[in-house]
Formats: structure tokens, C-alpha cells, sequence
């Protein structure tokens, strides 16, 4: 399924939209004349609760002003790694949400609620598995270990103004780093890159928990050191070093001790992952600078020299560069071949799929899903991609319950939202499209937005009672966060 690009809203608008934070039942407590004292006591003023909170204004920020993928294969992907490292770790207090950027930076990042963010740039620097599963394990043990609440409790001095301009600051450096970096040489007290950037005994602290995380979910603690090394090679006389390095320096003696501390594990051999090399030609073709004529020769040189980690994956990558240079028929005898060999493999499975779109086989491809959704009903890829063939395949009211469920098992995502405004306005349900896109909105922190399109649902909605007093209230709730998302910027 190709990446859908979902409508952005200002930048300018990161600031104000930490105020969603307010809602959810703290807004008086977090009121711009009444913030918590962020001082020793941080750990307990910043409950999980309020993380929670903080999280999910972040998120809806990042989403409105970030590029953020909207790739099911992919997103699947990194959501398998990363919660497969979450059930090895220590002190997990919170679901953990990982998300993709396309961004060619090498860089990861976590924040509130178990949010990680991860660059494409990460996918593309990584030579293997363990390399990539190292630095989400450290990013996991940043959120277990509550390194971001315990930087506000050094800020004991802090008045409440700066506090708010450096959770605003903190925002911005996540969701557009040279905007944050500006704004934090602005606020007062915390006038330097240095204080949102993770202590020296943060980053050890994570090294170590991250490290054992990494081996107890099977992978080679080897990856941190192999990872970092190559990183630091790379950049070492550079003047402009990657954002990682600039939130996660690396002297020298943090190689050394990641390589000392990976030779107290017992060497075992642990095979690559074929699907981390799906995953990385894919962001290759889909989301890297290549152009799609380079990329297929990127691909045509590793079969011709046998240059690759799994031929497979080389297979795959020449297969996603040849559709997108619209030489389809040769595209998908290739597909056809990888699924003969692993019928199951989600990558495959979508690529198929776009493949019987591209050529209007909409009854081949919904004969496909439906049989892979019996045997994966839970599997994001496959009912976004059997929704997505129902609506154009002129279906869309079949894939309307389908998009509701993956909308109940992930409410962070705006895939099903945006493929279910297309869907009801292919049925002509204008309230209901409407409605959808308005839900749409509000993940984006887009509430004047959302409330407009509560409004155009509301006209379409007569004499529908039920409908109406939902419309209403959901207005109701948007216009408490929108005002809360106003206190802020005040």
C-alpha cells in the first residue's frame, strides 16, 4: 500500500499545542498562572498520568508538523521490534508507540507515554538488525527509567514561564529541531541545547539497562557498539555532525565500555532478520533521496555482484524500483516469485496488492486478503490494504466495519481515519465523511479544523437524533481543547 500524505498545519502552531496537555480533567492545575513546581519533587508532579498527557499533545504536534509515514508494512515493522524489546525490559509503566519520520537524519527519539520516534536516516545507516534494535532499546529505557521527568526535577529554580517555554521548546526540537534549537536559545534559565539533552548519567544508565533489553529480546549486544563506532567513524571530522550526536555525544570512552560490556554476554550466532532488509529497501525505493532509476540500479549491482545481505531483499527492492518507474509486468513476476517461496511475508503480500490495483484486478486482490486476513485478522498491512481495495473497487461499504476495528486497536493512527473519509464519500454519506475528517483534524491538533467539519456533519445529520447529540458533544470536547490550546500561547 503506498504511503498516504496527509494534509500538515503551521509549524507556527507547535507551541500553542502543548496546551492539549491541559485537558483531560488537569486543566486548573495546569493553568498558566498556576504550573506545577518542576523542582525536586518532579518525579511525583509529573505523574504518569500527566506523561500521558504530555505524550499525546506531543504526538498530535508531531503529526501536524513532522513527516510522518503513514506506511502499514513499515509501521508494523517497527512496532513488532519495538514492543518485542518493551516485553524484555524493566519498568515498563506505559503502552509503548513507535512511529516512523522520513527524514534522512540518523536519529531516534522518545518522549511522554512511550512514544519513539525513529528517522528513516536510522534504517538506512544500519548494516543489520541489532544495530537498529540497539538504539530503540536505549530510547525504550530513556521512558522506563523517566530520564526526561527526572531532567525537570534539576530544574529547581525554574519559574513557571520557563518551565512552559521549555516543554514548548522540548516540542519543537522534537518535531522541527532548528525552530526548537532557536527557541530554546530564548528562554530564560535554559538558554542552552544542553538542557534538553539527556545527562551523562542518563545516557550510561541507558547504555547499560539498554544493552541487557537488547540481549534478553535475542538480539547481539554487539549492535550498540558496531552501531556507534561506525557513526563516530564516519563523523569524526565533520562540522556538522548528525542530530543523534547532538543529544547522544559519543566520547570515545562510551564505545569502549559498550564494546567491553557486549564481551560479558556469551557469544552465540544470531541470524540477520530478512524483514529489516525488506524494511530498508523499501524506505530505499519509497522514502530515500534515490531517485527511482537510481535505486533500481542500486539493486540490479547487488544481484549482479551478489552483494547483499538476503537475495530476497534485493529481489524486493528491484521489484518496488521497477513499479514505481511503471514497468509493472516485470515488477510483479518478481513479487510472484517471493511470495512462491513465503506466501505469508507482509511485504510481499502488499506489494502484490498494489500491484493488482495498479491493473484494476480488484477481484484477484480482495480474493487475496481475505484469505490472508483468516489467517492474520489483527494484522494492520493486511485490512488496511483489503479496505483500500474495497474503496476502490467501488466496495467502500465493506471496508467500512474493517477500518472501524483497526480505529478501535489504534486510535494514535490517521491512516483508518483518512481511508474512512474517502470510503463514506464514495457512498455519498457526507455527514459521516465529514465526521471522519474531523477526527482526522483533531490528531493533528487541528481543532478550528475539526470543528468545521463537526459543523458540515452537522447539516448533512438531519433528523438523525443520535447522530446530532454525537456530533455536539464531540464539538463540545474539541472546543475544550482548542481553548486550552489558546491559554498556552497567551
Amino acid at each position: 500500500m503506498r504511503n498516504i500524505r496527509l494534509s500538515k498545519i503551521s509549524t507556527g502552531i507547535i507551541l500553542g499545542a502543548a496546551s492539549i496537555l491541559f485537558s483531560a480533567g488537569i486543566a486548573k492545575s495546569f493553568a498558566s498562572s498556576d504550573l506545577p513546581d518542576l523542582g525536586t519533587a518532579a518525579v511525583n508532579t509529573l505523574s504518569l498520568e500527566k506523561e500521558m498527557i504530555f505524550g499525546d499533545a506531543y504526538m498530535r504536534v508531531i503529526r501536524s508538523s513532522a513527516p510522518m509515514l503513514n506506511d502499514p508494512v513499515l509501521n508494523q515493522y517497527l512496532s513488532e521490534l519495538g514492543n518485542k524489546l518493551v516485553a524484555h525490559a524493566t519498568g515498563v509503566k506505559t503502552p509503548f508507540y513507535f512511529f516512523l519520520l522520513n527524514n534522512d537524519e540518523i536519529n531516534a527519539f522518545a518522549f511522554f507515554g512511550g512514544h519513539v520516534g525513529v528517522h528513516t536516516g536510522l534504517f538506512l545507516n544500519a548494516d543489520y538488525e541489532s544495530e537498529l534494535a540497539s538504539v530503540l532499546a536505549h530510547e525504550v529505557t530513556h521512558v522506563t527509567q523517566r530520564h526526561l521527568a527526572r531532567s525537570f526535577e534539576a530544574q529547581q529554580k525554574a519559574t513557571p514561564a520557563t518551565v512552559g517555554g521549555m516543554l514548548g521548546a522540548i516540542l519543537l526540537t522534537i518535531a522541527a529541531p532548528q525552530i526548537g534549537i532557536a527557541a530554546l536559545a530564548t528562554t530564560q534559565a535554559l538558554a542552552t541545547q544542553a538542557r534538553i539533552n539527556y545527562t551523562r548519567s542518563n545516557e550510561k544508565e541507558a547504555d547499560r539497562i539498554g544493552t541487557q533489553t537488547l540481549v534478553d529480546a535475542g538480539f547481539d549486544p554487539n549492535g550498540a557498539a558496531d552501531f556507534f563506532g561506525k557513526i563516530a567513524l564516519r563523523y569524526r571530522f565533520t562540522t556538522k555532525p548528525p542530530q543523534m550526536l547532538l543529544t547522544h555525544p559519543l566520547p570515545e570512552s562510551r564505545i569502549t565500555e559498550a564494546r567491553n560490556r557486549a564481551t560479558q554476554y556469551p557469544k552465540r550466532y544470531i541470524p540477520d532478520s530478512l524483514n529489516f532488509h525488506l524494511a530498508k529497501a523499501r524506505i530505499q525505493v519509497r522514502y530515500s533521496s534515490f531517485s527511482d532509476d537510481s535505486a533500481l540500479a542500486l539493486f540490479e549491482t547487488q544481484l549482479k555482484k551478489q552483494d547483499y545481505s538476503f537475495k530476497a531483499a534485493a529481489l524486493y527492492g528491484k521489484a518496488l524500483a521497477l513499479y514505481r518507474l511503471e514497468k509493472l509486468p516485470e515488477a510483479e513476476v518478481i513479487i510472484n516469485e517471493l511470495l512462491a517461496l513465503d506466501g505469508q511475508n507482509l511485504f510481499y503480500l502488499d506489494a502484490k496488492t498494489d500491484l493488482l490495483i495498479e491493473r484494476k484486478a480488484f477481484t484477484d486482490a480482495i480474493s487475496l486478503l481475505e484469505a490472508q486476513r483468516k489467517l492474520k485478522p489483527s494484522s494492520q498491512v493486511i485490512n488496511a490494504n483489503l479496505a483500500n481495495t474495497y474503496i476502490q473497487a467501488e466496495q467502500a461499504h465493506k471496508a467500512i466495519p474493517i477500518l472501524e476495528e483497526l480505529i478501535f486497536f489504534d486510535k494514535k493512527s490517521q491512516l483508518p481515519y483518512q481511508l474512512l473519509t474517502e470510503a463514506y464519500n464514495k457512498l455519498g454519506n457526507k455527514a459521516m465523511e465529514h465526521y471522519a475528517n474531523a477526527e482526522s483534524m483533531a490528531l493533528m491538533a487541528n481543532y478550528r479544523g475539526a470543528i468545521d467539519q463537526l459543523n458540515y456533519a452537522y447539516r448533512y445529520s438531519e433528523g438523525q437524533s443520535l447522530q446530532i447529540a454525537r456530533i455536539e458533544a464531540r464539538i463540545r470536547q474539541f472546543r475544550i481543547a482548542e481553548r486550552d490550546l489558546e491559554a498556552l500561547q497567551r
